[in-house]
């Protein structure tokens, strides 16, 4: 198994309450990145890590071409990273993966986004008992959702909607209101999808060149 030390890392950002701009006095610091495995390691029976925890807590990384799977597959958590504004490192590669950000983009976002915001709601009332700060994460889901569909660019940061967001999260907000807040976010990310900027599909082609290259030039 190679060692952390074998890989090269190409970005650190800052995601989480943070980088969403929802951060309080008692929220951790969380961070994603992507790292680059010698090209060298794919040749042996034992492939690399396709993510890595650590160094520090609350830090979960992606090797680059997981990394350019699950974007191209519009996974939110992942087009966070790309479009996140706190940028802790970041090298050439990283650089270039960041320019490459809109050719991951795709009318696929709008599936993904109504999924994962499903599901934080399905997890949000085990056994009948609220867990709110989930109710907090899939309407802020749903922002970042609808604003992607609207304009072509994910929304990170939705200080704009904190107050609301944060009282959510403290439980002081009503069942029904939440429930109208998610159905108006959801209607209105499915009525932004037939004027959406966003292509049909992803650049798969655009993306596969920067991996061969950046794989190249590991060698």
């Amino acid at each position: 198994m190679l060692s952390v030390q074998e890989m090269t890392r190409i970005l650190t950002v800052v995601v989480g309450s943070t980088a969403y701009g929802l951060a309080t006095d008692a929220s951790d610091v969380d961070r994603r990145g992507v790292f680059v495995a010698p090209t060298e390691a794919f040749w042996r029976f034992t492939k690399p890590p396709a993510h890595l925890d650590g160094p520090r807590e609350e830090e979960f990384s992606w090797e680059l071409e997981r990394f350019c799977g699950l974007a191209l597959d519009a996974n939110p958590t992942v087009l966070e990273c790309l479009w996140s504004p706190l940028v802790e490192w970041i090298d050439a590669t990283g650089e270039e993966l960041r320019a490459l950000a809109p050719a991951f983009l795709s009318r696929q976002a709008h599936r993904t986004f109504l999924r994962y915001a499903d599901r934080q709601f399905q997890r949000a009332r085990p056994g009948g008992e609220i867990k709110w700060k989930h109710v907090m994460h899939l309407l802020r889901l749903l922002i970042s959702g609808r604003h992607l569909v609207e304009t072509g660019v994910p929304l990170v940061d939705v200080s704009a909607h904190r107050e609301r967001l944060l009282s959510v999260r403290r439980g002081e907000v009503a069942w029904a209101e939440v429930a109208a807040w998610r159905a108006e976010l959801s209607g209105g990310l499915d009525d932004a999808l037939a004027a959406s900027p966003l292509p049909e599909h992803p650049d798969h082609a655009t993306v596969e060149r920067f991996l061969v290259a950046t794989r190249r030039n590991a060698l």
